[in-house]
């Protein structure tokens, strides 16, 4: 991460004062063309010679250890940097502009001198009142405890079988293994050095033979370091050091740096960071976003994002789960710092523009290495957020994309004193990967891997006449508005659930004859070892309990993040929540009503349920009703829609698919607009069938448009055989059911519109 990572990221015009030294001392011009060209180890050691000289004029003493003790920072030397830095004080404290004591406090912040930083920062903060950095780091530093509340929780492990003597870093989730950054030997004959830290230029690998890499992407390899640890959280120390780490793609890797990426569902298509071939006007090669996806054996359709600009950078991509949006960095601009992170939507293959995700996330120092995990959560490096110090890694919900509450330290011992960068993790944040040059400093980012145990509470539901536990009652779990899972009370009445700190919960129960009741339990101040106890109780009901769940029209996977909302139709009064991961939702009414459900989310269909009247009652059964909702993207294959070999004629068969299913789903939603979608197989040139197909989409679309389906909800496409359903290519021996699984039609839903369609329960 010290090489070309950071160099373009991070803030050069602080200590610049070389550019204005006008000393005739040829050896004084030769160290400051080297700072200047950031070649930092090189003029490390020119200036070093400087201050040594017995001809040394100490007129230029003071530009001299700025710019020394910069070179030192830079290349994180910290021990020399603080040596520097404490020369530069001694002797020129008092006409030192505001930047060097921020740059003070932050090596002593690196060295884990605390208390001294904080003394720094102060003074800064009194220079440059409007920078909020001075503010955040020294109210942190007066009270230590909140970096080390969760750290008995976590086994940090050495990748033994991934990192090398050279950086390694960044890791992302790929197939069953890894994908990660480093500047390793590659075997060829010259490996080409970058200038600013003398390590070699960063290409993309892949450690693949991960065997104990579970089916979300964590494994278990290395070797323990760190803290001590109860029993009953140790995980194992074997090392598993031939993990066939390979570069990713001969194609991607070239003779520039190549940085951290992101992959699309599927592992097909990757969005990653290279630098750019041309310099700018400051002699700079920015960094640049491209994409590429995997052919037959390799990457390749190199294209380069439309937003880049040799003006400024743009890397560290991460896309979410649904692959809507791309969150990345970029020094453009506008920003509020060094680099600030953005968010762009993307959409049927076109990116939108970049949109800068405010002053909440984004700070007047550097937000790097964004990561989303798959229930929706941010991550992300920052050195202006307060932290141990270095970069600290940070995390932060989402709601719809944009950051939603507070942002948290993730605290020790994922942070130290160094750099932690690059997180990643499974949805449960119980597993996961992260770098980090903690180990030796210079030149030695490294990746590791963590487990995560949790503090436990411990609900009990129980009646309130009888004072008696309640089995079988259904506990939701919501966090910051949201649900987030649901459990259920077992024989004893109890809920154990496992908590993260930082947030506020609520904890509602429900059961068929009672009314349902909730219970609030904040984890932002709570630092308990033991398993907190709490009781719920529930009175006696006479209305029944309104429950469904959300899922997906086309995989019929939980959906969460909807917006469920009960409303009386009598009165207008709502009640709302967010599905959390299995999609569910339950309401208990408090007053007699005709009542109505709908569920919404964004790029999806939203739908409204007429409920009727609900009222008091002694004979109470739950009313239940699930929503089956259809996203932006979502693609139907069609059982039935063959045709004949060099024919684009609709058979029999087709059209009754066609009117059994395709008909009442547009007639349903009105504002839906699809793709229809035809392809061929491998017999017949390329050409011919690609022809074929289009004639094949056309004459669906015209059959629809004949049913009565408007033109504006329809377009239609020829795919050929460019996306064989059955791997059968011209020349190969297969039977014709084979290749008339290819010859297939298929829509893909390109907007939902906004409407709502309603129905009766």
């Amino acid at each position: 991460m010290k090489t070309f990572i950071r160099c373009h990221f991070l803030a050069l015009i602080l200590f610049l004062y070389s550019g204005v030294l006008y000393s005739q001392n040829s050896a004084i011009k030769a160290a400051n063309k080297a700072f200047n060209d950031m070649y930092y180890p090189k003029a490390i050691a020119l200036y070093e010679e400087i201050l040594t000289s017995k001809k040394f004029d100490n007129r230029n003493e003071k530009e001299v250890l700025i710019n020394l003790a910069f070179a030192y920072k830079r290349v994180q030397d910290y021990k020399n940097a603080e040596l520097t830095y404490k020369d530069l004080f001694k002797n020129h404290q008092s006409s030192l502009k505001s930047e060097a004591f921020l740059c003070y406090a932050q090596v002593l912040a690196s060295l884990d001198r605390k208390r001294e930083s904080q003394k720094y920062y102060s003074i800064y903060g009194e220079m440059q009142k409007e920078d909020l950095r001075a503010k955040r780091f020294s109210v942190a530093y007066m009270d230590l405890t909140e970096f080390y509340k969760d750290t008995s929780l976590y086994k940090i492990k050495y990748m033994e079988g991934l990192n090398t003597a050279y950086p390694d870093f960044s890791p992302m989730y790929f197939r069953k293994g890894l994908a990660f950054v480093s500047a390793r030997n590659t075997g060829k004959a010259v490996k080409r050095l970058f200038t600013q830290n003398e390590t070699p230029f960063l290409d993309l690998f892949w450690a693949k033979n991960l065997d104990e890499t579970d089916s979300e992407g964590t494994a278990s390899i290395g070797s323990s370091e760190g803290q001590e640890y109860p029993e009953n959280q140790e995980i194992g120390t074997d090392n598993f050091n031939n993990v066939g780490v390979e570069p990713l793609s001969k194609e991607l890797n070239s003779k520039y740096h190549e940085g951290p990426m992101t992959f699309f569902k599927g592992y097909r298509k990757v969005v990653f960071t290279r630098n750019s071939s041309g310099k700018n006007n400051s002699n700079i090669r920015n960094l640049k976003l491209y994409s590429a996806v995997q052919l037959s054996k390799d990457w390749g359709k190199v294209e380069e994002l439309p937003f880049n600009s040799k003006d400024f950078s743009c890397g560290h991509p991460a896309l979410s789960p649904d692959n809507r949006r791309m969150y990345f960095v970029s020094d453009m601009p506008g920003g509020h710092g060094g680099t600030d992170l953005y968010v762009v939507d993307y959409k049927d293959g076109v990116w939108g523009s970049p949109i800068n995700l405010g002053t909440s996330v984004n700070t007047e120092g550097d937000e790097l290495f964004p990561f989303v995990d798959a229930v929706g959560n941010l991550f992300f490096a920052s050195d202006g957020h307060a932290g141990l110090g270095g970069l600290d890694i940070f995390t932060v919900s989402l709601r719809s994309g944009i950051p939603f509450g507070e942002v948290l330290n993730m605290g020790a011992p994922l942070n130290s004193p160094k750099d932690d960068f690059g997180y990643i993790s499974n949805g449960r944040g119980d597993k996961g990967f992260f770098s980090s040059n903690r180990k030796n400093g210079f030149s030695d980012d490294n990746i590791y891997g963590f487990e995560k145990g949790c503090k436990t509470l411990e609900l009990m539901v129980l009646d309130t006449e009888t004072q008696e536990v309640i089995p079988n009652a259904e506990v939701v779990m919501s966090k910051d508005g949201q649900n987030i899972s649901s459990f259920y009370s077992n024989s004893e009445g109890k809920v154990k659930i496992c908590l993260e700190k930082g947030h506020d919960f609520t904890f509602k129960a429900a059961k068929e004859g009672y009314r349902s009741n909730f219970i609030t339990f904040g984890t932002l101040s709570s630092s308990f070892n033991k398993t907190q106890e709490l009781k719920l109780y529930l009175g006696a009901s006479f209305r029944p309990l309104i429950k469904g769940k959300v899922i997906s029209e086309l995989s019929k996977e939980p959906i969460q993040g909807a917006t469920v909302t009960l409303t009386n139709d009598l009165d207008g009064s709502i009640e709302e929540l967010l599905t959390g991961q299995d999609g569910t939702y339950t309401f208990q009414p408090i007053k007699d009503g005709t009542y109505s459900v709908s569920a919404v989310k964004e790029f999806h269909t939203s739908e409204a349920q007429v409920l009727g009247e609900i009222k008091k009652t002694e004979k109470i059964n739950t009313v239940k009703k699930d929503f089956g909702m259809i996203a932006e993207g979502d693609i139907f294959g069609l059982d039935n829609i063959y045709f004949d070999r060099d024919k684009s004629t609709i058979r029999a068969d087709a059209k009754k698919e066609l009117d059994l299913k395709v008909l009442p789903f547009l007639k349903r939603y009105p504002g839906l607009q699809i793709e229809l979608r035809a392809h061929t197989d491998a017999r017949s040139s390329e050409a011919y069938n690609q022809i074929l197909s289009e004639e094949r989409a056309l004459a669906v679309m015209r059959y629809l448009i004949g049913k009565g389906i408007s033109p504006d909800q329809l377009k239609s496409r020829g795919l050929g055989e460019s996306e064989l359903a059955q791997n059968c290519l011209e020349g190969e021996d297969c039977n014709d059911r084979i290749h008339q699984q290819n010859r297939r039609a298929e829509f893909k839903v390109l907007s939902v519109g906004g409407q709502m369609t309603a129905s009766r329960f």
